[in-house]
């Protein structure tokens, strides 16, 4: 068998810190010449600004010694000199921030995007063992966690380099012994930073895990609202969610709370530097020439100096929160795709009315097989019905044939072609599909109906809905067949719904047709108008039919009956109720 591959539930190794800053790269990479005027503007900026401190410094020495006339000229222009450069530091810190938010908002719509694109790309099997509410945490919360740290500690940690080195070179014009004081207290604020990152990195990540565990319950909770309530279990989902609350909300706040005590401690020391340069500052003033505005000058550099090293211990508690983020969005956007279709694979199905199935062997999961040895042939035009017992493989059976999994062993074939030598888009083409859980999105009745072949008019629309017996209805709905559907269509009831999703399957011009049990959420009397309309639809077409009321499928030419993944009986309706067998049992006990 060609090009088949086998998907299983994995999970990514954790990715080390240095994979995801070199993914977050990637993306700034794209915007390269963006961030080179980012820096440009930051240098400019800071500069500026580094500029005040010496500019007070002068403007202090102007007003000279107790006794001495005050230069008053000369501190005018020291103070105007530091408006007009503050001032421009102001406009290009504005223009930065701008350009910044505009720079994050790129990535983080190019980064949304691929993870969306992947989702679609992604097998079946993933979306079937990943919740949900998990999957648009990572689409929402943690690219927005993304999103903020890239327009805010980006340039955060730019601005406190610049800061940094250009203090220290200050201080060192200014009095290279007083920078000495730092040899004893930077040791000691990086050695303490270095301690507590490690500790915060993985309550980071704890913290954005149990979110995304929150909000798969809240998500599965919310869709199966009206379960609950029939079932009277408010107060168990309730407990259950208080639990899942309290969790996050304590890995939420042992993140912080480590993470708080960073910026109190680093301020700490810096504030020891302050007070040691402020005491042999004025022991050098008392018994050398060093100025008071010197001093002022040295002293304030000494507090940008230490003000960006202090920052850090901020920046790097949101980075770890970003770290985190960013692990959880590149599990999603590196989980390997469904296997490309190999170059030579057939594009298009001429027939495809035959189908065989030969000896397949099938399981969810490695270590268990669910599907044995199953194998069946169909005729073109032939109505098959998959029947039996819940659990027995009816649905994985249509999930084989739509090729949603793969096979282990065995193959299937249509019109004596392996499906696995068909790209996949030809295989799923060539089905009309009606499942049991509906699904139509927000928009007319119109597009709904005419999603699967959008070439169709009106018309063919309305012409197919009257078919489908909800032609009626749709004509009583304030604008017709423009009257516009909530997501999920949860403005009208679960029987209009399948309606609407069978006059669907019928525009397709597709040559097989799977039920699986497409009217069970429809009355008996429109049961029965369905099943009328079924018998046109299915005319000339190889129709494969799951039903748990097999009262609906007593007209198959072929009904299949599974139990544990294997075919027990196969027959007519007639010929299998003379066996007095499995299906005689299920039939007749739908009955009593």
């Amino acid at each position: 068998m060609n090009g088949r591959n086998n998907y299983t539930r994995t999970f990514q190794k954790p990715k080390d810190t240095k994979k995801v800053l070199r993914r977050l790269g990637n993306y700034l990479y794209k915007f390269k010449w963006l961030l080179i005027i980012a820096l440009v503007l930051t240098i400019l900026s800071n500069l500026f600004a580094l500029i005040g401190p010496y500019l007070s410094g002068r403007a202090i020495d102007a007003i000279g010694k107790p006794g001495e006339e005050v230069n008053f000229d000369g501190v005018y222009f020291y103070a105007l000199l530091m408006v007009i450069f503050y001032l421009c530091s102001a406009i290009f810190s504005y223009v930065l921030s701008i350009l910044m938010i505009n720079i994050s908002k790129k990535i983080v719509y190019k980064m949304r995007e691929d993870a969306f694109n992947k989702i679609l790309k992604l097998p079946v099997s993933y979306i079937d063992h990943n919740m949900i509410g998990d999957i648009i945490s990572k689409m929402s919360y943690d690219i927005d966690t993304i999103n903020t740290s890239l327009s805010s500690d980006l340039i955060a940690i730019c601005t406190s380099i610049i800061t940094v080195v250009g203090s220290l070179v200050m201080m060192l014009s200014i009095k290279p012994i007083m920078v000495l004081v730092f040899a004893v207290t930077l040791p000691i604020s990086f050695l303490f930073t270095r301690i507590m990152l490690k500790k915060t990195q993985k309550l980071f990540k704890k913290r954005s895990q149990s979110l995304g565990e929150l909000n798969g319950f809240v998500e599965e909770m919310i869709t199966g609202d009206k379960t609950i309530k029939a079932y009277g279990k408010e107060d168990y989902v309730i407990s259950k969610f208080s639990k899942k609350n309290i969790y996050a909300c304590k890995c939420g706040y042992d993140a912080e709370y480590m993470a708080a005590l960073t910026g109190p401690g680093v301020n700490f020391v810096n504030n020891l530097s302050l007070a040691l340069i402020s005491i042999f500052g004025a022991i050098l003033h008392i018994y050398s020439d060093f100025s008071l505005g010197n001093i002022s000058s040295f002293v304030l550099y000494s507090r940008r100096f230490s003000g960006p090293i202090n920052e850090f211990a901020n920046i790097f508690t949101d980075l770890q929160s970003a770290l985190a983020a960013g692990e959880r969005v590149f599990d999603l956007i590196d989980q390997t795709p469904e296997k490309e279709d190999d170059i030579d694979s057939i594009s298009e199905i001429n027939e495809g009315k035959i189908v065989e199935v030969k000896n397949i062997h099938f399981g969810y999961y490695k270590e268990k097989t669910i599907i044995h040895d199953l194998s069946f042939v169909t005729k073109e035009g032939m109505r098959i019905a998959i029947v039996g017992p819940t659990g027995a493989g009816k649905t994985t059976i249509v999930n084989l044939l739509m090729r949603f999994y793969d096979i282990d062993s065995g193959d299937i074939l249509i019109d004596n072609e392996s499906i696995y030598n068909i790209k996949r888009n030809a295989v799923r083409k060539n089905y009309a599909m009606v499942l049991q859980d509906t699904w139509l999105f927000q928009g007319s009745v119109y597009d709904n109906v005419r999603y699967g072949n959008e070439n169709v008019s009106i018309d063919d629309v309305k012409k197919v809905c009257k078919i489908a017996r909800i032609d009626n209805f749709i004509e009583s709905l304030p604008n017709g067949y423009d009257t516009i559907l909530t997501e999920g269509g949860i403005n009208i009831s679960k029987g209009e719904k399948q309606l609407l999703t069978i006059a669907r399957a019928m525009l397709l011009d597709a040559r097989m047709l799977i039920l699986d049990e497409a009217t069970s959420n429809v009355d008996t009397r429109t049961e029965i108008k369905i099943q009328e309309a079924m018998q046109e639809l299915m005319k000339g077409k190889t129709s494969f039919i799951i039903a748990h009321r097999l009262s609906t499928i007593q007209n198959a030419d072929l009904i299949l009956v599974i139990d544990g993944g294997d075919i027990v009986e196969k027959g007519t309706h007639e010929e299998l109720l003379k066996m007095h067998g499995f299906y005689h049992e299920l039939y007749y006990s739908q009955f009593k």
